[in-house]
């Protein structure tokens, strides 16, 4: 399977790590809704036993990994764009982070309690989603936990006229997901859903919001 070329997504977030880290420096912009799935993510993790070490996979500057470590998990964060990753060293020199891209994640088999994709599949078409979802089961322990958050809807949006407003001349399309659609993909690499949160947009924002969490399958006995 051929990975997606992600080279301007790269470069788009290279481009705007700076002004991003700045905007969102910590979880206040998710909504309260966005915030309880994550919290119950958290809890599922560090509830389960063991070693509640998460990936949160497509990290950005770093915010939510803080937010993850401030409930009890362990977090390591890689990101595709290595100037993101630079500002997630920077504001939380404390935590692990690392560039890689979602496709070809740099750990071992059954390593983590928990992946987190926090609005990092937007920027893959459908053709490039079952291989995301293959590489966070790849790396989830059997009985973990997946949460991913998107925006909910059909077809592609233009994100790149938001940044040139701001200054930036940049390239940058993200993809609307339904949760059907998210369910699906993660139940066709055997994660099955837990729960999903569906809402309206707010003020501010072009679309609704989702999030789902699932599950992999414990063990087997013997």
């Amino acid at each position: 399977m051929d990975s997606p070329d992600f080279s301007g997504v790269r470069l788009a977030y290279d481009t705007v790590a700076e002004e991003y880290a700045s905007r969102f420096p910590d979880a206040r912009a998710e909504a309260p809704l966005d915030r309880a799935m994550v919290d119950a993510f958290a809890a599922a993790v560090v509830d389960g036993g063991g070693h509640p070490r998460v990936l949160d996979a497509g990290c950005g500057a770093g915010r939510m990994s803080r937010y993850l470590t401030e409930r009890g998990c362990r977090v390591d964060g890689v990101d595709l764009s290595p100037g993101m990753i630079a500002m997630a060293r920077r504001d939380h020199p404390d935590l692990p982070f690392a560039v890689a891209s979602l496709t070809d994640l740099p750990f071992p088999d059954d390593t983590f309690a928990g992946v987190m994709l926090w609005y990092s599949i937007i920027h893959t078409p459908p053709a490039g989603q079952a291989r995301i979802f293959a590489e966070a089961a790849r790396v989830l322990q059997p009985g973990g936990h997946l949460l991913v958050g998107f925006q909910s809807g059909h077809g592609p949006r233009d994100v790149g006229e938001l940044y040139k407003a701001l200054g930036f001349d940049v390239e940058l399309e993200r993809h609307n997901y339904t949760a059907d659609e998210v369910a699906a993909r993660a139940g066709a690499v055997g994660l099955h859903e837990v729960c999903r949160m569906v809402r309206q947009k707010r003020a501010g924002e072009r679309d609704g919001q989702a999030s789902l969490l699932a599950r992999a399958l414990d063990a087997a006995p013997g």
